[in-house]
């Protein structure tokens, strides 16, 4: 497996990964119950989302600096 591969593997990863969140949150959000002191807050989830979506910028941009992911030139 190249680096190449890798990086982009880990790229898609962490966008499944916020997905994996939101689709937490919006079950909190659905279920919460505040009498119950297990319950963890809708915030939680979409904090850790947050957290992950400023990571994956800057792999991004890491990616392009670096040579490693290369920009499509010509989108149409």
């Amino acid at each position: 497996m190249t680096i190449t591969f890798l990086f982009k593997l880990t790229l898609v990863l962490l966008l499944l990964f916020v997905i994996f969140n939101l689709g937490r949150a919006l079950y909190s959000m659905v279920k919460y119950d505040r009498n119950d002191p297990n319950a963890v807050p809708m915030s939680q989830y979409l904090g850790k989302r947050l957290f992950i979506s400023v990571i994956i910028i800057m792999v991004l941009l890491i990616g392009l600096a670096s040579g490693l992911l290369s920009p499509n030139t010509r989108p149409y």
